[in-house]
């Protein structure tokens, strides 16, 4: 079989290796697209090797179909399509409340350990989520980062009569836009990059890029001076925190979905003077999945529009190096078969 492997120094590479037998409770999955992801970026620049093992196969976005099964897993069949919640909790503990999907030892498959670029993988059954015979694969491979959407929206509370405002307009901001507007409420998009702005209005989204309007107006008019009720902060930079207090309307939330390294600057004293609430976001739970899942075979809000590009496995120094070139993408998916 062929697999890519992270050599660190900004490297990947094309290896042979052998198909192996998966152990009890696992089961080896014949991969068909892997998605490349923020995350799997900051490996290639070097950023997180202290936590990667080198030489390590990353990807943790994906979609395939059940190949071998071992033994003691019960309930899948060979040929069944799956996607893997890729949340390793077995480091579960009393003091971790029942989160286990934050718990304190949590290991995220594809990072922590073997990811899913590669032809083959075996993963703990566990980690299992089946779709419907007739879900389109290459669809799929976006349940992982939709289930973060789902999860973000979710935590929100938000509802069909609110207004939500999105401040970032890249691949998680889109789909926590879309999740959010499947909900029935108004959802504003504030994004600065004119491509992706021309992609939020192609999925039927409102964007405003504040470089040019002022948001807070623009939603203070839309909403007869409430401003929003929820407001997701995910592109990350200085100005996007300083903005979400200022959107907020009294008793807005705030969910704070973009991962922030280093303590930023947060004006607390709107907190206090309108009542805001700051809500943590993080990865998702099963039942994010399975509405993932859902919303990936009704297939009504054009997911398909997010997938850039789809390349061959042998391709992905290519790739890498090409998102570093073209950082306005959305999606680039590997054909792990390819």
């Amino acid at each position: 079989m062929k697999a890519t492997i992270y050599k660190g120094d900004k490297t990947f590479a094309l290896i042979d290796k052998e198909v192996e037998p998966p152990q009890p409770n696992d089961v080896r999955i014949k991969v068909a697209y892997s998605g490349v992801c923020g995350t799997d970026v900051h490996i290639y620049h070097g950023m997180m090797d202290k936590r990667v093992d080198i030489p390590q196969t990353i990807g943790h976005e994906m979609s395939g179909t059940i190949d071998a099964i071992g033994e003691e897993v019960v309930g899948f069949a060979k040929g069944e399509k799956v996607v893997v919640r890729p949340l390793d909790d077995r480091g579960v503990k009393p003091s971790d409340k029942g989160f286990n999907h934050i718990c304190e030892d949590l290991k995220f498959i594809g990072i922590d350990s073997p990811g899913s670029m590669q032809q083959f993988w075996n993963v703990p059954a566990f980690t299992l989520h089946k779709l419907r015979p007739e879900t389109d694969l290459k669809l799929a491979a976006l349940i992982e980062p939709l289930a973060v959407a789902v999860h973000d929206v979710r935590l929100s509370g938000l509802a069909a009569s609110e207004t939500a405002v999105v401040l970032g307009g890249g691949p998680i901001g889109l789909l926590v836009a879309l999740v959010a507007q499947h909900t029935g409420a108004q959802v504003i998009v504030s994004e600065i990059n004119e491509r992706r702005i021309a992609k939020a209005q192609e999925l039927g989204l409102t964007v405003v890029n504040p470089t040019k309007e002022d948001l807070v107006d623009y939603v203070s008019n839309k909403t007869e001076g409430k401003k929003a009720d929820v407001v997701f902060e995910v592109a990350g930079v200085q100005p996007a925190l300083d903005v979400m207090t200022e959107v907020a309307g009294i008793r807005g939330r705030i969910v704070m979905v973009a991962i922030h390294g280093q303590k930023k600057e947060i004006d607390l004293f709107k907190f206090f003077w309108k009542e805001l609430k700051l809500i943590g976001a993080r990865v998702y739970e099963r039942e994010d999945y399975e509405k993932a899942i859902a919303l990936v075979t009704e297939n009504t809000l054009g997911f398909e529009q997010l997938i850039t590009d789809v390349e061959p496995l042998s391709n992905i120094q290519q790739v890498f190096e090409k998102i570093d070139e073209n950082p306005d993408g959305m999606k680039v998916l590997m054909d792990c078969q390819q």
